[in-house]
């Protein structure tokens, strides 16, 4: 039936500031950025990986109602959203280093686990990032 997932989507504040964090900040790329009118489709992926897009979009219509845009935004300031987003790196203690300099502000430093070494941060909303060193296959 399916084959992959080919995008994924998270709600952020600006998507200016948003873009200036994921491109500017952690070295993503922009896939699309097409105003459609109703909205703005701003997709990002990992570069070199176009097959697995990041859809940073506003809360708000056509989708939603204004109220519910405004229980969105107040949720994702919380970091209680559900938006979290999971990267890979090959060396996590240099690119936490990396993004510490950059001022990325991280919730838990690197840490070994059963599945290899990751860490936490957050976006400039709130949403929850991890970052990850799979261990070798």
């Amino acid at each position: 039936m399916f084959t992959a997932i080919t995008h994924s989507q998270i709600f952020v504040l600006d998507q200016n500031e948003a873009v200036d964090f994921y491109v500017g900040t952690l070295g993503l790329e922009i896939h699309t950025d097409a105003d459609l009118g109703f909205m703005r489709w701003l997709t990002i992926n990992v570069p070199g990986r176009p097959d697995r897009q990041i859809l940073l979009s506003l809360p708000g219509g056509p989708s939603m109602s204004p109220e519910t845009a405004d229980q969105v935004r107040e949720l994702v300031t919380k970091g209680a959203a559900g938006g979290t987003l999971i990267l890979a790196t090959d060396d996590c203690r240099k690119t936490y280093e990396t993004l510490r300099s950059r001022g990325v502000e991280f919730t838990e430093e690197p840490t070994e686990r059963p599945y290899g070494i990751d860490c936490g941060f957050r976006d400039p909303f709130g949403n929850h990032i991890r970052m990850t060193q799979p261990l070798p296959a």
